[in-house]
């Protein structure tokens, strides 16, 4: 059993692990860069360690400077959170090199979903719909052109390192290929250092749908339903919400399956989430994450869960603490992601918050390391809370929701909350019937 472990991260990500860490009677250690020495991940650990500067390349994702505060502190696991190095198949393995125990699975599993063109072959050999495309990285525009006609238009352009939107272009028509495909490529060198790509059919209107799963790391895994994450801008998910709107319980379960048993196949060990585009009744495997999401809250709000709680405990060497029967939906979730920005440029909104104030009530969960007094460092991503209501059905958590969103204060800068006060009053979005493009185009026809 660990006495101590050190959570790699920030925020409220961050104070999540240590919440969990407290209930389970586990020694919590957090780091921090000099821009973060006042943050509340620091005041609520039970230690912590400094670990530099404010830029994230000299603290955060420094891995000499985490492996160091763990022989510090004397911790002997590592919880990474989201981001940052959470699915850094070389940290991984230099936790390992070091005694340590790294909270998520192998290494070797994080490299295999990490290349995307990878972790298509591998997803294809266990079973998991997949969408139509090249069968690995495309190394010139020649051979796009091939690919392109042989799938039919149109088509994305996806660098194989990629994630966050980054390094993704679209070609609606043979004459757009050229240029996408180069710009994919230039777009993903400067962001990953790696410049393959790949190319799939692009999918006109559908859904993201992800698929929760967990496993023990010995051939046994389950899956926790849905997150419906249709609500997007440039890729970056805003609204998430469980179950999805789409999906029936025999869809959900047939797919559910599907995910279990192939991590399940590969000794997958921990938390992850498999994502698909949904369209006209089929899956479409995109990639998988290795680690936690932002958007846990909802599946554990629905199943009643603890998913940090889970993955400590398989850390640990322990079995499941629940069986896929044991595992009941119920009721209706929604996660909404605030961030510190400027409407409607949506540019970053760094500064003092000199109130906050959490909604409550029944059904009402509040994720933030917000604080009256706080000054949001500007060296880090722009989420500053993640507001998460639970109901008896979607309607409820749709009132609920609009309630807590009017309870909220965050004085002193400004936030993206009239976003959500005005997607709640779209009569699509209280229908639950939207795609990955309807955030864009709604807001270009607002003039966002």
């Amino acid at each position: 059993m660990f006495d101590k472990i050190l959570i790699a991260n920030r925020g409220e990500i961050a104070l999540r692990v240590i919440r969990a860490c407290r209930e389970m009677g586990i020694g919590s250690v957090a780091v921090h860069s000099t821009a973060d020495s006042d943050a509340m991940h620091v005041r609520l650990a039970d230690e912590s360690v400094c670990i530099g500067p404010p830029s994230s390349g000299q603290s955060y994702l420094s891995v000499p400077a985490i492996i160091s505060a763990c022989e510090i502190t004397g911790a002997g696991a590592i919880h990474p959170g989201y981001g940052f190095l959470s699915e850094n198949a070389a940290f991984v393995q230099v936790v390992e090199d070091h005694g340590l125990t790294f909270i998520g699975p192998s290494a070797e599993h994080i490299r295999i979903m990490g290349d995307k063109i990878t972790a298509k072959e591998t997803m294809r050999a266990l079973g998991v719909p997949c969408v139509p495309g090249s069968d690995g990285g495309v190394p010139d525009v020649d051979t796009a052109r091939e690919v392109a006609a042989d799938i039919g238009y149109p088509v994305i352009i996806k660098a194989t390192a990629g994630g966050g939107g980054r390094g993704m272009k679209l070609a609606k028509t043979p004459a757009d290929l050229d240029n996408a495909f180069h710009s994919a490529r230039s777009e993903a060198r400067n962001a990953f250092g790696n410049d393959e790509v790949y190319i799939e059919k692009y999918l006109g209107q559908p859904r993201h749908i992800e698929i929760q799963v967990f496993g023990d790391g010995k051939g046994s895994a389950v899956h926790l339903g849905e997150r419906d994450c249709s609500l997007q801008r440039r890729h970056q998910k805003v609204l998430e919400e469980a179950p999805g709107p789409a999906i029936d319980a025999a869809t959900r379960a047939r797919i559910g399956k599907v995910c279990a048993d192939a991590v399940a196949s590969i000794g997958y060990s921990g938390a992850g989430t498999i994502e698909f585009l949904y369209e006209n009744g089929e899956f479409y495997f995109i990639e998988m994450n290795t680690r936690l999401q932002v958007e846990h809250p909802v599946t554990e709000a629905v199943f009643g869960v603890d998913l940090v709680r889970e993955q400590i405990r398989i850390a640990q060497g322990l079995p499941l603490s629940f069986t896929q029967g044991e595992l009941v939906p119920s009721g209706h979730a929604i996660e909404a992601r605030i961030n510190a920005e400027r409407l409607p440029s949506f540019s970053p909104c760094p500064g003092t918050v000199r109130t906050f104030h959490a909604p409550g009530g029944l059904g009402v969960r509040m994720d933030s390391a917000l604080y009256g007094g706080y000054k949001i460092p500007p060296y880090y991503d722009s989420l500053i809370a993640k507001l998460i209501v639970h109901g008896r059905d979607r309607p409820e958590a749709l009132a609920r929701l609009r309630r807590a969103l009017g309870e909220l204060v965050v004085d002193g800068i400004d936030t993206t909350v009239p976003l959500f006060d005005a997607l709640l009053d779209n009569e699509d979005v209280q229908a639950g019937d939207y795609d990955i493009h309807w955030l864009e185009t709604w807001l270009e026809n607002a003039g966002a």
